[in-house]
């Protein structure tokens, strides 16, 4: 009797199915997010990789064909390091991250997220160069990374996104010079402020010079 409820519980388990990762790729750039992160407040505690998509989720929008375009992570109490799975988010128009703790580089794979419409990385403790790659978001509109601890100079390929209406930069540790042309002269000074070697009478006239980075 005993071996065959053994037997039995044996069956049981085998056929029983296991839960399985979602096969959705937004979902499973969104559960590698979650788990490169610490969560102390469980705001990700929804984030459950074994439904079909994400939509579901706290803190995830999509759209009417269930494809994330807002993730609002602000004010979250997350730390950790931005994973690069988060690119493979193609329709993603909205990356809310902001004061946060994150920390390490900012992923160079965010430059294509070609739908991206707004970008807020600002009060974190990002470290690193501004990837080139940002030069590729024609639709961006607002690109706020200030209040980290950001090095290196501005990258010029940021120049060309003509749609940019909010840059923001400031406090931060970043050198050299604001490029010349582009978006650049329509923001306010305010917006470059409080970088260690990137001031002086260039930041009046935006006069071309070099602090050397």
């Amino acid at each position: 009797m005993a071996l065959a409820l053994q037997l039995a519980f044996l069956l049981l388990f085998i056929v029983t199915p296991k839960p399985t990762i979602s096969t959705n790729s937004e979902g499973a750039a969104l559960y590698a997010l979650r788990t490169a992160l610490v969560d102390p407040e469980n705001v990700l505690q929804s984030w459950d990789p074994t439904l079909v998509n994400p939509c579901t989720w706290f803190h995830v929008t999509c759209d009417g064909k269930d494809r994330v375009v807002r993730l609002d992570l602000g004010n979250s109490y997350v730390s950790g390091k931005l994973s690069p799975e988060i690119a493979k988010l193609q329709h993603l128009q909205y990356l809310e991250l902001y004061g946060n703790n994150l920390e390490g580089r900012i992923p160079p794979e965010l430059g294509n997220l070609k739908s991206l419409v707004s970008m807020d990385l600002y009060a974190n403790r990002f470290e690193g160069n501004i990837p080139k790659s940002f030069g590729k978001l024609k639709s961006l509109k607002f690109l706020r990374l200030n209040n980290n601890r950001l090095t290196g100079s501005i990258p010029r390929e940021i120049g060309s996104l003509s749609n940019l209406k909010v840059f923001d930069v400031s406090n931060n540790d970043l050198c050299g010079t604001i490029p010349a042309g582009g978006p650049f002269s329509k923001f306010p000074m305010q917006s470059f402020s409080n970088n260690s070697r990137l001031n002086g009478p260039e930041l009046q006239g935006l006069v071309p010079y070099d602090f050397g980075c």
